[in-house]
């Protein structure tokens, strides 16, 4: 066997990437879910099985879609309704970069992930047309990662700033995203069943593509078109145990109160009956790209292994963890690829620039070197929607040479790494991943490659 050069395992590793983002195209899972003659539209419910379809004699279909692959799934939907189907225009929501012209669809632009005044207008047309549909009608919602922020639609005794004030504390706080979903579905007209409600008595059907691990669909996007099975007394408990219920907008005390007291409705629950005409199909998600990679993986030849399917937790941690296992194993033999879809958070101690993905890139780097990790590896983690947070770049890709690249550069990747400047280090050493917008979200893959130190092969 020959030896391999490591810019030959970092074409790899991004070609495994790129297989994993592929998988989650929105425009092809869509398009791979509807069919249609002149006159009817199928729509599949499982992306496995063609023969499990929904079928209905609709007299008109009304095209909704909101979140970061909004703009791709509506361009799939349109083509697929019939002329003759279609209620109107449809409406998508996006986030700007991912705005694009349709034919049949107008597209909005709106904020993420800091709500805006775009994305209430827009959210609000959404509100308008789904309250117009009709008994016999179909509602066709079309479901990506963010749509939660980029639809806001509060309850009208709350105003936009007061939502995303309430929003801003429960970051602060520590909240976890159950506890910030059940608090927003709360004060929303939309989320946490609030579409599916709007939407009665037409029928209702949404395609989904998760960013959410587990693919809770009551968490995506925060459920605007399933039942919400929290309360607003559980609401009120977050708050209060976050000790930011004092601080809250008087707005917002007032409303949440309002609705422990059953003086305003629920959220829709499980049994509620505007459920009854509701129907979902999962078309992609972290784990469905993540066996997409680990095949191609294969293709290249590589013994391939999935080292987490939930990775989570302090994203300088899960690199630290990862290593050590790493280390622990027998001396490798032959090439392979450890695989992992996730996403992990930062614990913020500095104030520089980067994102979880080039964090636990800059992290991997530091641990490969302290824990001596005796291989030849590149070491690739990003996010699905080519952006990691507030940066140009999708993650990081580094190698054993990564840190004297940096210090060459004249920058100490360990102290810039304390700085939460991960992006600065990667750009030093010329190991940032930059993408650009993909156009659609289903979490972060981390892709490993070891080779013997100094054999290799295809």
């Amino acid at each position: 066997m020959k030896s391999e050069p490591t810019f030959a395992i970092r074409d790899n590793a991004l070609a495994i990437y790129q297989a994993g983002v592929a998988a989650a195209d929105p425009y092809l899972a869509v398009k791979h879910c509807l069919s249609a003659d002149a006159e009817h539209l199928a729509i599949r419910l499982d992306i496995d099985d063609p023969g499990k379809q929904r079928l209905g004699q609709w007299q008109k279909i009304h095209l909704i879609a909101f979140g970061k692959a909004a703009s791709a799934m509506a361009k799939a939907a349109e083509e697929a309704i019939p002329e003759a189907l279609r209620a109107g225009r449809g409406i998508a929501v996006t986030n700007y970069e991912n705005v694009a012209e349709l034919t049949h669809t107008d597209v909005f632009g709106a904020g993420h992930p800091l709500p805006d005044a775009a994305g209430l207008n827009a959210a609000q047309r959404i509100a308008e047309k789904v309250g117009r549909a009709e008994a016999g009608e179909l509602v066709l919602a079309l479901v990506s990662g963010g749509g939660s922020a980029l639809i806001p639609c509060p309850v009208e005794s709350v105003s936009l700033p007061e939502k995303c004030t309430v929003t801003s504390l429960l970051l602060a706080s520590g909240a976890d995203i159950n506890e910030i979903n059940c608090v927003r579905k709360h004060l929303s007209q939309l989320k946490g069943g609030g579409l599916a409600k709007l939407a009665a008595p037409a029928d209702l059907h949404a395609l989904i593509l998760s960013d959410v691990l587990g693919d809770d669909l009551s968490a995506i996007a925060s459920g605007p078109t399933v039942p919400d099975p929290s309360t607003f007394a559980e609401a009120i408990g977050i708050l209060q145990n976050r000790q930011i219920w004092e601080r809250l907008p008087d707005a917002v005390r007032d409303y949440l109160q309002n609705g422990a007291k059953e003086q305003v409705p629920e959220t829709p629950k499980p049994n509620d009956p505007v459920f009854q005409h509701t129907g979902h199909t999962l078309i992609g998600s972290n784990a469905i790209s993540l066996n997409a990679a680990a095949k191609h993986a294969r293709q290249f030849g590589y013994e391939t292994r999935i080292y987490s399917g939930h990775l989570c937790g302090i994203a300088r941690e899960a690199a630290e963890q990862w290593v050590k296992a790493i280390a622990e194993l027998p001396p490798i033999e032959k090439p392979i690829a450890f695989l992992a879809g996730g996403e992990t958070t930062v614990r913020l101690t500095g104030n520089g620039l980067g994102g979880r993905n080039q964090e636990m890139a800059l992290a991997f780097a530091l641990a490969a070197e302290r824990n001596k990790l005796d291989a030849n590896w590149v070491f690739l983690s990003a996010g699905t929607d080519g952006r990691d947070g507030p940066t140009d770049a999708a993650g990081g890709r580094v190698d054993p040479g990564s840190l004297a690249r940096m210090r060459a550069g004249g920058v100490d990747p360990a102290a810039l790494l304390d700085n939460n400047d991960s992006y600065h280090a990667l750009q030093a050493s010329g190991d940032l991943l930059v993408t650009g917008a993909t156009g659609t979200n289903v979490a972060d893959l981390q892709i490993l490659l070891l080779y013997p130190k100094t054999t290799a092969g295809r």
